[in-house]
């Protein structure tokens, strides 16, 4: 790293900072603490604050009045640590407490007439995923924090530290929005969750539309494929299938490189399929590009679900004879209950199975009646490839210690009554 870094202080002038003059600072990141409340962090350009300093937050606008702070705190970022300093001066990265609220890319200034520090804009939340409390009837056996009071707490407190990520109640009781750049960024909050001992289950990711001029505009991305020679026709054949406009292509020594404007929705999911699809070897990334007209129905799963249609532990007798339906997601022992998906099925419909029955005993006896099934592994999905795999009538129950996946509603009776309702519904369409 010698040369790299040289080469940086070379070629690369310093940071602007003036010791002198009216403090000021560009809010870069915002953190939380439980005694002091909001702490805005940047880098000080000019000047110098301490505790008890009176300082102005910039309105957002021209328009907006400044608000008079008064600094109760000021954290001083060296390395990895965190230090409480009496000063900040030009030139170190601080935390200031002392706001009631404040955003990425407000300037604190020494003087409410000064001119806030340009900002490059955050890119806005594109999916939306709800959360709504463990309703399952294995609720409450993991989790300690299984209310909706403490979800939401949880929820509007990781608010406060993490301004891409926006909370809102719902109509229904117990359920919350939570809207985010991606399902990774969600993925990790519920990952954080599971940790600290809350129980919930949470939806497939909805993209935020909007409508703009009348037309309904939903997001796009810049997605950046990079694949061997050999498996371009694939991953083409699959952005096609998700809406994808291939921009760029080119061809160097370690493969091919893909440029491509995806919608947002079109890359749920996506990066396993393109590991399958380049037996790992496929590297994308993306950004956010626009918001453009939506670009019409897509279906990225084309495989149905077995669920269960009763309660109590997974047999290896039943799964035996499920096995030939398809893919098991669950293994001999495991707590099943009615509606819960414990496979999946190569069709498209889902296909109700019972993997809690038992082989009935007699005094009869065959040869190889009694050896036992040898059932393949399960499929064991991760929290963001369980998130990305159910369908919107489908949810994520993550508990401490399971990752479940079920129906949105339980009862199988209820289920065919609201799915002769949609039927209907659209055929009035």
């Amino acid at each position: 790293m010698e040369f790299l870094l040289e080469k940086i202080v070379k070629h690369i002038s310093p940071p602007k900072a003036e010791p002198e003059g009216s403090f000021e600072m560009l809010v870069s990141n915002i953190d939380w603490d439980n005694f002091v409340g909001r702490v805005a962090i940047g880098k000080v350009t000019r000047g110098s604050v301490k505790m008890g300093d009176r300082v102005y937050l910039l309105g957002k606008t021209p328009e907006e009045s400044a608000k008079a702070i008064k600094v109760t705190k000021v954290f001083q970022y060296t390395g990895l640590g965190v230090s409480e300093n009496a000063e900040g001066t030009a030139g170190d990265i601080v935390g200031i407490s002392g706001f009631e609220d404040v955003d990425i890319g407000q300037t604190v200034a020494g003087s409410a007439d000064a001119e806030g520090l340009p900002f490059v804009a955050i890119d806005p939340p594109t999916i939306v995923m709800q959360f709504a409390v463990n309703d399952g009837p294995l609720a409450g056996r993991e989790g300690e924090h299984v209310t909706s009071r403490k979800i939401r707490e949880r929820l509007f407190k990781e608010a406060k530290m993490n301004v891409s990520i926006s909370i809102e109640d719902t109509d229904l009781a117990g359920v919350f929005n939570v809207s985010a750049r991606g399902a990774m960024q969600i993925a990790v909050l519920v990952e954080q969750m599971r940790r600290e001992g809350f129980e919930v289950v949470i939806s497939r990711p909805m993209v935020i539309t909007k409508r703009v001029d009348g037309v309904l505009c939903e997001p796009f991305e810049t997605l950046y494929v990079e694949v061997p020679e050999d498996y371009v026709g694939g991953v083409m054949k699959s952005l096609a299938e998700r809406k994808g406009r291939i921009e760029d292509m080119k061809t160097h020594a370690h493969g091919s490189t893909l440029v491509a404007t995806v919608p947002t929705r079109g890359l749920i999911g996506f990066e396993f399929e393109l590991m399958n699809l380049s037996s790992g070897h496929g590297i994308h990334s993306h950004l956010f590009k626009e918001y453009a007209p939506h670009a019409g129905p897509m279906q990225t799963r084309s495989t149905g679900t077995l669920i269960s249609t009763e309660s109590g532990e997974a047999t290896t007798y039943a799964l035996d004879t499920i096995q030939v339906r398809g893919k098991l997601f669950v293994a001999p022992g495991d707590q099943i209950y009615d509606g819960m998906i414990i496979g999946e099925n190569p069709r498209m419909d889902d296909l109700p199975v019972n993997p809690t029955r038992s082989k009935q005993l007699t005094n009869f006896r065959a040869a190889g009646n009694d050896k036992s099934a040898a059932l393949p592994p399960p499929i064991r999905f991760s929290l963001e490839r369980a998130i990305e795999y159910v369908a919107p009538d489908e949810l994520v129950e993550a508990t401490p210690k399971s990752i479940r996946l079920r129906k949105r509603t339980l009862d199988s009776t209820v289920r065919a009554r609201e799915k002769k309702k949609l039927e209907a519904e659209m055929e009035a369409v």
